[in-house]
């Protein structure tokens, strides 16, 4: 872990502010309800741990101004509106409600805090649980090949900037670097919001042996052998293990059953919707199409736009997409991990 992405600063939130990388580091300040939901709105906070400890800390911003029942109200449907996909955002909103809603007013902001700090810490603890759910698989296939590195594919970023520590899918990277054992990542791309950059730049910054991709090479590197594994990490799981992540997740999924690669989600227990039947129930974001008509880059040192599609080219731009369980191979969380249909023997004390 190499930096906190979100942290309590007084009376205000500090974030890592992911619109600028991987090109430029840099923080903001959220100060206020309407702050926090921009942030996760336009994706300066992103990667669904991370949305909902930013959402937790937007109630408790809100509640500095406003403790009333009606503030409360206001602030958690403000902030449940921001992003549909990604269901740690309700979860964190769902717990915030739990805890303060019975409080009177007075101990509203105070307690607010606490909770959100909780859920900060928990992440992390949770995440490098997750790590090593994982670690077992990873070992064992090194060890059918140990003449060379284990050959890790993944999507999008679910690394600590995607949480409050260690990532998600990321998590038992980091974890087989701890242990000496090497590992080479193929980090897809991901567009159009090039996620993968992130990816990238993360592993750089851990000095972690990493390629990066165009999203549709993926079929190809696994056609050939040249991918041991895939692992992403999920937005939403479905009480029957079927995933949404972020669109090309589901490519990957068949590309892999196709080739008899293992393909692996890894998750916390506050991604798993138990009131979620199915994938075909989880509601898909569709996003902007400036998105898919302009890329970012730098022209030089400068950051730049570049049109590759005029103003009046109709696009459709959904943020994710949906793996049925059947091309899961396992699902780790941080209590272990299991075959998708296996879930709910995890979490029997959630389910409702």
């Amino acid at each position: 872990m190499h930096a906190r992405t979100l942290f309590r600063d007084g009376e205000t939130l500090t974030v890592l502010d992911q619109t600028g990388l991987p090109h430029e580091l840099r923080s903001c300040r959220l100060a206020s309800l309407a702050d926090a939901a921009h942030a996760i709105r336009s994706m300066q906070v992103r990667g669904a741990p991370l949305i909902g400890a930013t959402a937790a800390g937007g109630v408790a911003l809100a509640l500095r101004v406003d403790a009333s029942d009606e503030a409360l109200a206001q602030a958690i449907t403000t902030l449940a509106s921001t992003r549909p996909t990604a269901v740690n955002l309700h979860w964190a909103l769902d717990r915030m409600r739990a805890r303060l809603a019975p409080l009177a007013p007075a101990e509203r902001v105070s307690a607010a805090w606490a909770e959100f700090e909780a859920i900060c810490e928990e992440d992390v603890a949770t995440n490098a649980a997750i790590g090593q759910s994982l670690m077992p698989v990873f070992e064992a296939l090194h060890a059918a090949h140990p003449e060379r590195p284990l050959r890790v594919m993944t999507h999008c970023n679910a690394g600590w900037l995607a949480t409050l520590g260690h990532g998600t899918a990321l998590s038992p990277v980091y974890a087989a670097q701890r242990a000496g054992l090497p590992v080479d990542v193929w980090v897809s791309e991901t567009r159009p919001r090039n996620q993968g950059l992130l990816t990238a730049w993360e592993l750089r910054e851990a000095a972690i042996p990493h390629r990066l991709i165009a999203d549709n090479a993926a079929g190809l590197l696994l056609a050939r052998g040249e991918v041991d594994l895939v692992v992403t990490g999920a937005d939403r799981v479905a009480a029957n293990g079927d995933t949404a992540n972020k669109v090309g997740t589901y490519l990957k999924a068949l590309a892999a059953k196709d080739n008899d690669v293992p393909f692996y989600i890894a998750a916390p227990g506050s991604t798993i919707d138990f009131d979620c039947p199915n994938g075909a129930a989880i509601p898909i974001e569709d996003r902007g199409g400036e998105e898919v008509r302009v890329i970012h880059g730098l022209a030089g040192a400068e950051p730049a736009s570049l049109a590759i599609a005029t103003p009046e080219t109709d696009t459709a731009n959904p943020a994710f997409d949906v793996t049925p369980a059947r091309l899961i191979t396992g699902i780790a969380t941080e209590r272990g991990l299991v075959p998708p249909t296996r879930l709910a023997g995890l979490f029997a004390e959630v389910r409702r």
